[in-house]
Formats: C-alpha cells, sequence, structure tokens
C-alpha cells in the first residue's frame, strides 16, 4: 500500500521524489513494537512510539501490534478493549492465560489506534526465580533480588518470548514475524526470544547506552574519554552491571542494531561494542497550518496566558513591561548536569549582568519545567493568583458601574463629570485593591515546598548566582518542579500550549541522544537552543547551513571548555535580547518552516540507510552508507554580516528602525522549499553489485534460524526496510540457491 503524503509534504511544491509504488507484502508479515512505555509515559520513549504511531498503521494495517506491561489505570483510561483480528495471536494469548499469565487486548486510544497486547507482570510474578535461573544458564546474567525494574523487565521479556513461541507455532511458516525493542528493558524479551531460536526476525533501537547516562550525571569528560573507560568497571561501580549485561546482551543478540542519532551511534560503538547498523531520527506528527499568520496568533494568545500567571507571581513587585518581557524556558526529566541546568543558570547570572549594564528595559522571564519532590503548592504562588484574580473582579465591577453611568449620561445629551462619575465608595474599594497587592517579600522562585530544598541542585544554584527576583534583576526565575497540566490552580496550561507561548527554549545539554525538547519548540514555530552533544543539534548542523538565522543555536560543548560554552550561551541569550518584536516574527516563521525536516513522513525519505542488499553480509569489510545530504540554505532576507541586521546594544524590542532587514516572508518560503533536494543520494555500491529501485533493503543475518545453524542464504532471507524509525522488516521467502 503506497504511503498517503502529509500535508507537510505537499507544501513542498512537489520538488520531493515521489513514493515509489512498489507495495510491501505486509499480508505475509507481522511487526511487533516492543517497549516499557507503551501505553505507560515515563520519558522521551513514550513520544517516539506514540507520535509513529499512525504511519505505522497506515503503512502495516492490522499487521501491525505494540507489546508491553499492563497497568491496571493505564489500560482503563487510554485503551479500548477488544478481541484480536488474527486467530494465532488469540491462541498465543489464551496459553498463556491457561496457565496463569493475564494478557490483555485492545486498541490504544492515541492517533492511529494501534493494537496492543499488554502483559499482567504481577500475575506472573510467582515465575521469577524461574526465570531468573533459564537467564543465568542462557548466558550467565544474574540479576540482584532488589532491583525491582530489573526483575519486572526479565517477567516481561520471559512472557514476551513465550507468547512468540506460541505464536510462531501456531503461524508455521507464514506469516512471519518481525520484533523490534527499544531499551534495556525490552532486552530480556529479544535475548530469550534468540536463545530459544525462535523463527523470528529481531531489530533492536537504544535511544541512549544505559551507561553512558549515568556516566554524563557523574560529570566526567564523557565524550572525549570514550576509548578510555573500563566498562565493566565503571558499571560495576555503579551497581549497574546487570543492567549493562542485559543491553549489551540484546544488541549483539539482535540481527538489525539501530540508534537515533549520529552522537549516540559513536557512543553506542565504545559503550556496547557494536556499531549501529542504521540511525534513525526522530520525527513528529507535524500539523501544518493553512495560513502563516495562524501559528504566530497562537503564540500570541498562549503568551497572553503566561503574562496573566507573570501578573500574579510578581504581584507587588511588578515594576517591569510585560510588553518587553522575554519567556524563555528550560524541560525536561530533572538530571541537572545531564540536561544542562547547570550551565543555564550560570549564564542566567551572566546575562542579568550584561541587561544590567547596558540599561536595558528589556525583562527575561525564565521557567525551569522539571519535575521534583514536592509536598504541597507553595502558599505565597496561591495567594499571588488569588490577588491578582481579586484585582481582576474588582476593575470589572468599577468598569461595569462607569460604564452604566457614562451611558446614562450620554442618552441624556450631557458631557459627565469625570470628577463624579465614579462616587467614594468606588475609590475605596480600588484603594482596597491596591493596598492588597502591596507585599514585604520577594516574589517566590518556586510554585510549590520542594522537598530538601536545602540540598536541591537548582535551588542551591540560585542562591549561589544570588537570583532572588528583586526589582534590580533584569532576569527573574520561576522553577515549576512538576509537569504542566491545564487543570493545575496555578499554571492552567498544557505544555505544548505554553511552549507557543514562548520566546525561546533553552536546552544546553550535555547529554541528549535526540532531544524532542528543541524539536517541538522548531514545530511550533519557537526558537530554541541545543547543542552539538545532542542528536537534534547534530542533524540541525547538518541539514541547516545557518541554524542560528532560522532560530537553531547551537552551543558548542564538545570541543570547548565549560566556560567558553556558558560564555557562548550567554552571547545567544543576550543576541536573542537585542533583537526587535519584527525580527523576532520573522525568525518564528524561519524556525516553523524547519518543521519539514521533523515530520515523521519526510524522515522515512531522510533515513540513514545501507545502500545494498549484500551490505550487512559483508560486515568485515568495515564498508560504510556514504551519503550526500541537503541542506537549506542561508535565509535569503538575512545580510552577509550580523553586524547588520542585529544592533551592537540593546535597543527597545517596539521600535523599528528604517534599515531592518528586507523580508517577504512568502518569497522567502519558496526560495527555502525549492532548496529542498531528495534527501539523501546514496554511496557508491560496491563493484559487481547492482543498484536497488525502489525502499532500500537491508540483509541480516540468520544464524541460529530454527536449525541453529548459520547460513549465509537461508530458505528465510530476512530483509530489512527501513522507514523512519520504526524498521519495516520483511522476510521474503526464496529458494536457496
Amino acid at each position: 500500500m503506497p504511503l498517503s503524503r502529509s500535508l507537510s509534504m505537499t507544501s513542498l511544491s512537489g520538488v520531493l521524489p515521489a513514493w515509489e509504488e512498489d507495495e510491501l507484502p505486509v499480508e505475509d508479515l507481522l511487526l511487533f513494537e516492543v517497549a516499557w512505555e507503551v501505553t505507560n509515559k515515563v520519558g522521551g520513549i513514550y513520544t517516539v512510539i506514540q507520535s509513529k504511531a499512525k504511519i505505522t498503521v497506515d503503512e502495516w494495517g492490522e499487521n501491525f501490534y505494540m507489546m508491553g506491561p499492563y497497568f491496571e489505570h493505564n489500560f482503563k483510561t487510554q485503551v479500548e478493549g477488544c478481541d484480536p483480528p488474527n486467530p494465532a495471536i488469540r491462541k498465543a494469548m489464551d496459553a498463556l492465560i491457561h496457565n496463569g499469565c493475564q494478557v490483555h487486548f485492545g486498541r490504544w486510544l492515541i492517533e492511529g489506534s494501534p493494537y496492543v497486547i499488554l502483559f499482567d507482570i504481577g500475575s506472573a510474578a510467582w515465575n521469577l526465580d524461574r526465570w531468573k535461573g533459564d537467564l543465568w544458564q542462557t548466558c550467565n546474567i544474574g540479576l540482584p533480588y532488589h532491583d525491582r525494574e530489573a526483575n519486572d523487565s526479565l517477567i516481561l521479556g520471559s512472557l514476551i518470548a513465550w507468547f512468540f513461541k506460541e505464536l510462531t507455532d501456531n503461524l508455521g511458516d507464514k506469516p512471519n514475524v518481525i520484533g523490534h525493542f527499544h531499551e534495556w528493558q525490552a532486552g530480556p524479551g529479544l535475548i530469550l526470544s534468540r536463545s530459544r531460536k525462535i523463527p523470528m526476525a529481531t531489530v533492536f533501537t537504544t535511544h541512549a547506552t544505559l551507561l553512558g547516562r549515568y556516566l554524563c550525571a557523574g560529570n566526567v569528560d564523557f565524550y572525549n574519554n570514550l576509548d578510555k573507560f573500563d566498562i565493566d568497571k565503571e558499571a560495576g561501580d555503579r551497581q549497574i552491571y546487570h543492567r549493562y549485561c542485559l543491553e549489551r546482551a540484546a544488541v549483539h543478540c539482535a540481527h538489525v542494531f539501530t540508534t537515533v542519532s549520529q552522537i549516540t551511534a559513536v557512543e553506542a560503538k565504545h559503550m556496547l561494542h557494536r556499531k549501529p547498523d542504521v540511525v534513525t531520527p526522530n520525527g513528529l506528527n507535524v500539523k501544518k497550518f493553512s495560513a502563516m499568520h495562524e501559528f504566530q496568533n497562537l503564540h500570541s494568545t498562549s503568551k497572553a496566558r503566561i503574562q496573566e500567571f507573570v501578573r500574579g507571581h510578581f504581584y507587588g513587585h511588578l515594576d517591569f513591561n510585560l510588553d518587553k518581557t522575554l519567556f524563555f524556558f528550560i524541560a525536561g526529566r530533572y538530571e541537572f548536569s545531564n540536561k544542562g541546568a547547570d550551565i543555564f543558570l550560570e549564564s542566567l547570572s551572566r546575562l542579568n549582568y550584561l541587561l544590567r549594564v547596558h540599561r536595558n528595559d528589556m525583562t527575561v522571564v525564565v521557567f525551569l519545567i522539571m519535575p521534583a519532590k514536592t509536598n504541597n503548592f507553595n502558599v505565597e504562588s496561591l495567594k499571588g493568583q488569588a490577588v491578582r484574580k481579586q484585582l481582576w473582579d474588582t476593575a470589572h465591577a468599577v468598569k461595569e458601574k462607569f460604564g452604566k453611568r457614562l451611558y446614562d449620561a450620554l442618552l441624556k445629551g450631557q458631557i459627565p463629570d469625570m470628577n463624579t462619575i465614579l462616587d467614594r465608595d468606588d475609590f475605596t474599594i480600588m484603594k482596597r485593591a491596591i493596598y492588597a497587592t502591596q507585599r514585604h517579600s520577594l516574589p517566590p522562585v518556586t510554585t510549590h515546598n520542594v522537598l530538601d530544598d536545602s540540598t536541591d541542585p537548582i535551588l542551591s544554584n540560585v542562591r549561589r548566582i544570588g537570583l532572588f527576583n528583586s526589582r534590580n534583576d533584569r532576569v527573574k526565575i520561576i522553577f515549576h518542579p512538576e509537569f504542566l497540566s491545564s487543570t493545575s490552580p496555578l499554571l492552567p496550561m498544557d505544555y505544548e500550549d505554553f511552549v507557543r507561548g514562548c520566546n525561546l527554549g533553552v536546552f544546553p545539554s550535555y547529554y541528549e541522544p535526540w532531544g524532542y525538547t528543541p524539536g517541538e519548540c522548531s514545530v511550533m514555530g519557537i526558537p530554541s537552543v541545543t547543542t552539538n552533544l545532542s542528536g537534534f543539534g547534530c542533524f540541525m548542523e547538518e541539514h541547516v547551513s545557518d541554524p542560528a538565522a532560522y532560530g537553531i543555536y547551537i552551543v558548542d560543548r564538545r570541543f570547548r571548555s565549560p566556560e567558553e560554552s556558558c560564555n557562548q550561551l550567554t552571547q545567544f541569550m543576550f543576541t536573542f535580547c537585542q533583537q526587535s518584536r519584527r525580527q523576532r516574527i520573522i525568525q518564528r516563521n524561519r524556525t516553523e518552516r524547519l518543521s519539514d525536516l521533523l515530520d515523521w513522513r519526510y524522515l522515512g525519505r531522510v533515513c540513514f540507510c545501507c545502500c545494498n542488499t549484500e551490505w550487512l553480509f559483508d560486515k568485515m569489510d568495515n564498508r560504510t552508507c556514504s551519503t550526500e545530504g541537503f541542506r537549506y540554505p542561508r535565509p535569503y532576507s538575512v545580510p552577509p554580516s550580523p553586524s547588520a541586521s542585529i544592533h551592537s546594544t540593546p535597543h527597545h524590542s517596539d521600535v523599528e528602525e528604517d534599515d531592518d532587514e528586507p523580508y517577504d516572508e512568502d518569497e522567502e518560503a519558496e526560495r527555502d522549499r525549492l532548496n529542498i533536494k531528495a534527501p539523501f543520494v546514496l554511496g557508491t555500491v560496491p563493484e559487481g553489485k547492482k543498484k536497488h529501485k525502489g525502499p532500500t533493503h537491508i540483509a541480516i543475518s540468520t544464524s541460529n534460524y530454527k536449525t541453529g545453524v548459520s547460513e549465509r542464504f537461508s530458505p528465510l532471507k530476512t530483509c530489512i526496510l527501513e522507514f523512519t524509525d520504526v524498521l519495516i522488516v520483511s522476510m521474503i521467502s526464496v529458494n536457496y540457491q
């Protein structure tokens, strides 16, 4: 079934090559995607599998299934229970259920409505000791009793391997089975399936190496010492050796190993001792607007809601002009060093100094959205929103009286006396409202009561740099230690609406295998700061000639010292503060145009794919798939020198200069679209090989297939057709020759 084009692809004036008409033999295939975060939101992998579900369902239909752990609350709120359409899957589920293990089936209520098979870990926990013994006998990996996450992963993996065994026994030769496993939690299922010689193709995707995340959190010079680490010792010192063994075993057992970025591919080569076969960047479901001004209107609407929150939070100290206020934010897991919160806070201190020295009336309000342990909302924060609401009600009540008296006077043909149109009671009410806004303390730095606030990394660094929201500070800080929700009594906004209302997202991560947060900003037309140690930053450096002109500021954290990186980040933010309002609008238009690069449907054509069917069989020759990518050019309206468009000293955002850069949105957008070439020109084909038309294939080893004998040409020849991050794995029956 040919893939239909998305709105974003039709917006490219037809310059992209047409999809190949060759249909995938999906009727002979069953694709299973296994992840701990299926219907279970924990981190970024949830976004990956959720966002690409629709494109996979469109291609595979009822032959695509997702597998993960069963949690009662998630099942009741996110899944619509139903019966499996495939009798073989029903029989495999019944086999587990008849042995006391609960398995649930339904449709996940997200875009695309994929089928999900969820395994109840608790119902099978009585098998844990036996399965631990099986794992030890199979690969000499032992799991400690106190590591509940590893034990749960083993139970889930054992149930999945059991399910695949029953399924393949019921299916026979066709349809063939493919398993795509994400991260180490799904690793036991892959390991056990391969050790039991279940006839299926396997793909393993790592979104971040386990040990890499731990090492970076320990403030080590990770990327400059990749080849110097004693891997086993480092894993043992951090008491994660058994998890590391599961991850590494899954990587080496998989037929095809993939990762999400080139920077993570380098890391995996050293940490896991296997070079990824394919690099598959993560994408998003991009919804394009019919008119360019629509997303700008959404920015204005969301920004007004954030301004209302700021009015309440800073009541009594609202001595800055909200029309000359910029909103910056950082969001993600609370990994203080990995996410770059340390360098961000230090840069904010320096930015505050620069804005004060230049006597600029621009104010920056910074939100830090990172979940931490709290026990309740901050009383001062709740009081601030209550005071704001009371002032709003008072103003509306006085306005109603004023309007009625003015209306009556005009009906009588009189010009009202402005000194008598409001009586003494009205002035008394307004004075009481003004007195209610007085406060003797500074606005709070955090919106919640943080547990162990004396040792909290963010609050400790706020005390060190001395940003306490005083009147003299041009940079204000608000630490929101919870993910945003539209039901919050403080800041009732969803994350997407909040991002649209901000001016700049800052994500100076030291360890970020991909980085969805800056990608989400780009899709919504919000400029962002990222680094050359994140997959997203490397991707943009490769495909955009001048990322900063498109609102993607890339901090060098790989080849510069922390001090130099901090100064660079400070300069990026200071330069952004110098822009006029018109320049920021132009930049948002450019940023939004990059969303085509991040569309799942488009990334299906931009993927880094191997160029020859037999290439993977000849990995001993160390041949790599050379690719030549396209690059967005420098925007047409940007002058050759930054000094021509950005002033050397700050100026008001509402001042428009006569010599502003020339800009025609439609003309520039069309130039950018015409510069999008065919995503990649595949490298040279080895001599004696023929080029393949249509989708690129990757052959995989069929070692231990049914007979356990390694055969270069098996009766079942397994081919991987890589489309976006989901690897469409095809097992094509061919005759032995």
